[in-house]
C-alpha cells in the first residue's frame, strides 16, 4: 500500500500483529457500547459512527493506544477508573506496555455515545 490508509482494513494492515489484535479487541469493546454503531474510517483512523456521523475514534501508536474524543465531563465522571491513564485534549492514552482495560473502553464509549445522542453531534 502506498500513501495513507483509506479503510480500517488498510489501517490494520500497517500494524504489527499485536497492535492489530489489540485494536480489534478495542473495536469489539466500543461496539459493545451501543447497538447500531457502524464501522467507519475518518481522520486516517478507525472509528464508529451513528447515522453516518463518526462518534468515537481509536488508534495504535508506537507506545500507546488512544481513544478519541473523550471530553472533560466524561473524564471527570470516570476519574477514579482513569487515574493511571494519560488524558489530554479529549484523548485517552493506554500504554502499549500494559493490559488494555477493555471494560473501561466500553464504559467510556457508552458515555461518549450517550453524550453524542444528547448533543446531536
Amino acid at each position: 500500500m502506498t500513501g495513507k490508509p483509506a479503510t480500517t482494513a488498510e489501517y490494520l494492515a500497517t500494524l504489527t500483529a499485536e497492535q492489530r489484535a489489540t485494536l480489534t479487541r478495542m473495536g469489539d469493546a466500543i461496539r459493545a457500547a451501543a447497538p447500531g454503531l457502524e464501522e467507519a474510517f475518518s481522520y486516517a483512523m478507525p472509528a464508529y459512527a451513528l447515522g453516518g456521523r463518526p462518534v468515537i475514534w481509536y488508534a495504535a501508536w508506537k507506545k500507546h493506544y488512544s481513544l478519541y474524543p473523550i471530553g472533560s465531563a466524561i473524564i471527570q465522571a470516570h476519574a477514579r477508573d482513569m487515574a493511571e491513564y494519560s488524558s489530554e485534549k479529549g484523548t485517552i492514552r493506554f500504554p502499549a506496555s500494559a493490559e488494555i482495560p477493555y471494560e473501561l473502553v466500553t464504559t467510556l464509549a457508552k458515555a461518549r455515545v450517550a453524550e453524542f445522542r444528547v448533543r446531536g453531534k
